[in-house]
């Protein structure tokens, strides 16, 4: 089934058109990759799809219901965790439950049980300076996920992290979206996370931005644990860096 589709998006800051005629979909359970330069206006397509910034022309729809311009319907982590650091954890990612209406105590009660699934367990009444990087990543997602319905927009999640933290942070974050049953929007700039993670992967190029190729990672996701030491992870990624060399316009 399908999770979310933009139709032919255009949006335009004083006069420049940024993004133009973006059409995506995303089915239930997919990680799909938005992969391009920076300025290609990746982010800005987020701010679209979440209703932060109206289209100029287009549409955004959410299980077929169209969402365009409505906030709060699509969840959207940005690259840094923005967690709230006079706030205990179990608050900190039960914030979207609060601002929807939900008392302090039902909200708790809800995100309590999904600690353990994220790797949090013992962490709901520390703060976020007590927390590593990882784990505040971790933390981020449940939030994330809390405000989801069932899709999240992440904006390059991972890219403060250290090679071996953000490669375990990779493994892990397949395991969880399988667990919980979560369809994944990803922006990143970088093609081994890509090709990593996705099922599809958006090359998104241009000035104004466009999708110029979809590209279809035919690997599981669960047999990928080394997936980055094989012929055909490199065969994917010499495929995407000659087709971002070969458009720049």
């Amino acid at each position: 089934m399908e999770a979310l589709r933009t139709e032919h998006i255009t949006r335009s800051f004083s006069g420049k058109t940024i993004i133009r005629d973006i059409s995506i979909r995303l089915m239930d359970h997919e990680l799909v990759s938005l992969l391009g330069v920076s300025g290609a206006g990746k982010t800005t397509l987020f701010n679209v799809i979440s209703g932060i910034l109206p289209p100029d022309e287009g549409g955004v729809y959410l299980h077929g219901e169209d969402v365009t311009g409505r906030p709060g319907r699509i969840s959207y982590m940005r690259q840094k965790d923005l967690l709230l650091e006079h706030l205990k954890m179990i608050d900190n990612v039960s914030l979207p439950l609060r601002l929807g209406g939900m008392k302090k105590k039902e909200a708790r009660e809800k995100a309590d049980p999904l600690f353990e699934a994220f790797g949090l367990q013992g962490t709901q009444m520390l703060y976020p300076a007590e927390l590593s990087g990882g784990m505040r990543q971790r933390a981020a997602l449940l939030r994330t996920y809390l405000g989801s319905s069932g899709v999240a927009l992440l904006d390059e999640p991972f890219s403060a992290l250290d090679m071996i933290t953000k490669g375990q942070m990779h493994g892990w974050y397949l395991d969880i979206m399988e667990k919980i049953g979560l369809s994944t929007l990803f922006i990143t700039h970088d093609v081994d996370e890509a090709v990593m993670l996705s099922d599809r992967i958006y090359i998104m190029t241009g000035s104004p931005g466009r999708i110029r190729h979809e590209i279809v990672i035919r690997q599981p996701r669960n047999e990928r644990s080394e997936f980055d030491l094989t012929p055909e992870f490199l065969a994917y990624k010499k495929e995407i860096l000659q087709i971002l060399k070969g458009t720049d316009s």
